[in-house]
């Protein structure tokens, strides 16, 4: 108030790894902030925009759709997250493990860094130079193309999309060791990456739907055979 001036301080998405404890209960207006961080990796305020430090990236939680006092996400945000995975609950022996563990302190507190931002960064440059096939290319296309055909679907997978799978099967491929992308690397992420952007006719689906109609659509749409790791 002396200056009359007004002092930049950095909100938390100035972060690395940035956690949204049960997206869904926050208000629209505050999900809408997160488009631009999620997408250019920057913020704009005042006409300013300040880059984010690299890596960054979101990890979301969320209660189920029907909870009171939630907000269902947008299609836009949704079609920001990479991949929506569901852990589901803990068998009988996982549910001991988890007793056991938590028995005398609680483990979080002794949990330590396992890389620093440098050596992630490299990880994810060596990713990058994973080769995919033309022929993967197509098989790519034609996964998508396919949702947007589906009746009950009024808005398949956008091209946010189809490049998000391309990067997770070449993310998969290199933490197994291969400099190449293979048809059952897009066959197991398919459903995890896609499923979550589809729209349907009659409404919101449950993950479960979706996850389904993926599945029936790998299985529709013809795999490419050939020697894929052939530059």
């Amino acid at each position: 108030r002396e200056t009359e001036q007004f002092e930049w301080k950095e909100g938390p998405v100035f972060t690395n790894i940035l956690l949204a404890d049960e997206i869904n209960r926050a208000t629209p207006r505050t999900q809408a902030g997160l488009l631009e961080c999620m997408e250019e990796r920057q913020v704009t305020v005042d006409g300013e925009t300040r880059k984010l430090a690299e890596p960054f990236f979101v990890i979301a939680t969320q209660n189920p759709v029907e909870t009171a006092g939630t907000f269902p996400l947008p299609e836009a945000q949704t079609d920001r997250f990479m991949m929506k995975l569901s852990m589901g609950l803990p068998d009988r022996e996982e549910e001991i493990r988890i007793l056991e563990t938590y028995r005398e302190k609680d483990p979080l507190l002794e949990l330590s860094a396992v890389m620093t931002c440098e050596e992630l960064i490299a990880v994810k440059r060596q990713a990058e130079k994973t080769y995919v096939h033309p022929l993967i290319n197509g098989y790519l296309a034609d996964i998508v193309l396919a949702t947007r055909k589906q009746e009950k679907v009024v808005m398949g997978v956008s091209p946010r999309g189809t490049l998000a799978l391309m990067r997770c099967c070449k993310a998969l491929a290199c933490m197994e060791g291969r400099d190449y992308v293979t048809p059952d690397d897009v066959k197991k992420l398919a459903p995890a990456v896609l499923a979550h952007r589809l729209v349907f006719s009659f409404g919101r689906s449950r993950q479960e739907e979706a996850v389904k109609l993926m599945e029936e659509i790998l299985k529709s749409v013809p795999v490419p055979v050939e020697d894929f790791s052939r530059r």
